[in-house]
């Protein structure tokens, strides 16, 4: 029930990150789900030490912890549109 609980957790995170950048025409519900996940990961690696917060996939579903994980997503389309489009939207 837990990874249900992460899959739609991070199809959100994934889903207001893509809203953020301006990204979300170019996206599917898959697509968020991974950008999510993945974002999260990002933000447990960079941002959860500073903050001293969890992430989502650490099991932590707190406000912090939501928040680290949609600031990993946002940067990673940051990255994503740096890569592809030679900038950041």
């Amino acid at each position: 029930m837990n990874f249900i609980i992460w899959l739609v957790v991070g199809g959100i995170i994934g889903w207001i990150a893509s809203k953020i950048m301006r990204t979300d025409a170019q996206q599917g519900i898959l697509l968020n789900i991974v950008v999510g996940i993945i974002g999260a990961l990002l933000g447990g690696w960079l941002i959860s030490p500073l903050l001293g917060q969890g992430t989502i996939n650490q099991g932590d579903f707190s406000l912090g912890a939501l928040l680290v994980s949609l600031l990993g997503a946002v940067v990673l389309l940051a990255i994503v549109n740096l890569f592809r489009r030679g900038r950041v939207r």
